[in-house]
């Protein structure tokens, strides 16, 4: 992308809604409340062959620089600094109010390059407003209307006046980001035919790494991510709930490029009532959906309580790659006491995954990084993981003969081809008789002895049992010459 673009304004002018329809998806929660947006986002915005890179903002509100909306504005007042050009909302049906006026002035003495944008002028409503939109002496407004898409070509021509012809439609500078798509490196995976060769592909450590940060209200996600950069990126404070969008941070770790998601907080479904907690935590719950590994951040003065064990065992059944961070670890005195009881209590309540990565951090102090970062590069890696089909029917015939399948009825099930058909999470289709007759017990001893005997136990598995095809059935009737 050639330049930045931020959008700012008071509360409630749709900033968010601008903000999505820049980017073409809707990314931005939006509602009829003021102040939905807290933090800052960035995405790829667009507007015909005008390609930049678009912030959303908190709405500015004049408060005390301790509070909550006064923390939003500082990280508000950053996004006026990192961005090249900002496009000034204002609601041109309500007209132009003194907290207007006054963010106005601001703008003036930080020198900010502005593009005026009179919003909701859908209709002959906001007339009046966009013609009070002159005084503030920021040049002829474009009229525009997030909600319908009204105004695109007038904003496109304000852009491009006023970065230039240069920056523009310059070399892009930044590379393009991944859209999100799940695991489609294996959608054409095809399993090796008898007699070929078949190649396993190292672990790549070059591609981008998507992590998302979930846990429960006030477990200090927002904290952790802003230790994990080295700046306050996001916000935080003593409140609980302040993260209501995913936010997406990229950040590099030992040269490799990794993509965090912070979250908002996950409460118990009953009492999540509010429309924009739903929405929340629904965003929150596709970011988990999307990323590679999951961090898990438990508060270690409040260990494992229900919602916690609900939040990781949803994961583990979405086929992440789940990692438990014990946070505020710097609040705990016994700690050698406290990590094994808690190690003990996670194998108990999560016996999905039989050696869960558990790591005490300080999202506060730093303490710890160092090994969370190792602990998801070895599930990652795990969770990658490829077995060859040699291996596998080797491992088949060899558990068969120390433990077969129970006999149903008389009649024994005959295990007779294994392959691994996906990764992300390792994925194997059993070719056998009858495999409505296989216990859950019995494909519970094969996940852990897979496990075992392929070290991959800190991933969930999936196992798919097939029939074995007939080669002489023939369907309908058979033609007679």
């Amino acid at each position: 992308m050639s330049f930045v673009v931020a959008i700012i304004g008071r509360p409630n002018v749709g900033k968010s809604t601008m903000f999505n329809r820049l980017v073409g998806r809707k990314l931005a929660l939006v509602d009829d409340q003021p102040g939905v947006t807290r933090d800052r986002r960035l995405a790829e915005g667009s507007i015909g062959d005008l390609e930049f890179q678009v912030i959303d903002t908190a709405g500015l509100e004049v408060a005390h620089e301790d509070s909550l909306a006064g923390r939003m504005n500082q990280q508000t007042e950053r996004a006026i600094n990192d961005a090249d050009i900002c496009l000034f909302l204002i609601d041109a049906r309500a007209g132009i109010t003194p907290a207007d006026e006054g963010f106005a002035k601001m703008l003036r003495k930080q020198n900010a390059k502005v593009i005026l944008v009179a919003n909701k002028l859908e209709g002959k409503a906001g007339e009046p407003g966009y013609y009070d939109a002159f005084r503030l002496g920021f040049g002829d407004p474009v009229p525009f209307s997030a909600e319908h898409g009204v105004g695109l070509g007038d904003l496109y021509n304000a852009l491009v006046a006023a970065v230039g012809q240069h920056a523009a439609y310059g070399e892009e500078v930044h590379t393009k980001r991944d859209k999100g798509d799940k695991d489609d490196d294996d959608e054409d995976f095809v399993p090796p035919q008898e007699g070929e060769e078949e190649i396993i592909p190292p672990y790549d450590q070059t591609k981008p790494l998507s992590i998302a940060v979930v846990g429960r209200p006030n477990s200090g996600k927002s904290t952790l991510i802003n230790s994990l950069v080295g700046e306050e990126r996001l916000l935080t404070g003593p409140e609980a709930g302040i993260t209501r969008d995913s936010i997406s941070v990229d950040w590099q770790w030992q040269g490799r490029t990794i993509r965090l998601f912070d979250t908002a907080g996950m409460r118990k479904k009953a009492k999540v009532q509010e429309k924009l907690e739903k929405l929340s935590v629904s965003d929150g719950l596709r970011a988990m959906q999307f990323a590679e590994v999951v961090i898990i951040l438990i508060d270690a003065t409040m260990p494992f309580e229900k919602q916690d064990i609900q939040i990781a065992d949803l994961i583990i059944r979405e086929g992440r790659a789940p990692v438990i961070a014990l946070n505020k670890w710097d609040l705990i005195e016994d700690r050698q006491e406290e990590l094994k009881e808690l190690i003990l209590k996670a194998q108990e309540s999560l016996s999905q995954v039989k050696k869960l990565q558990i790591v005490p951090i300080s999202g506060l102090t730093g303490e710890g990084i160092a090994k969370l970062m190792d602990a998801i590069f070895a599930v990652h890696e795990q969770w990658n993981r490829r077995i060859s089909t040699a291996k596998l029917n080797k491992w088949l015939d060899e558990i068969q003969y120390h433990h077969p399948p129970p006999a149903i009825s008389g009649r024994r099930v005959r295990m007779k081809y294994m392959t691994q058909i996906k990764s992300r999470p390792p994925t194997f289709l059993v070719n056998c008789t009858r495999p409505e007759s296989v216990p859950t017990s019995y494909e519970r001893y094969m996940v852990n002895n897979i496990r075992e005997a392929f070290g991959l136990w800190a991933t969930p598995i999936r196992i798919t049992m097939k029939k074995t095809a007939n080669p002489y059935h023939t369907r309908g009737k058979r033609r007679i010459e």
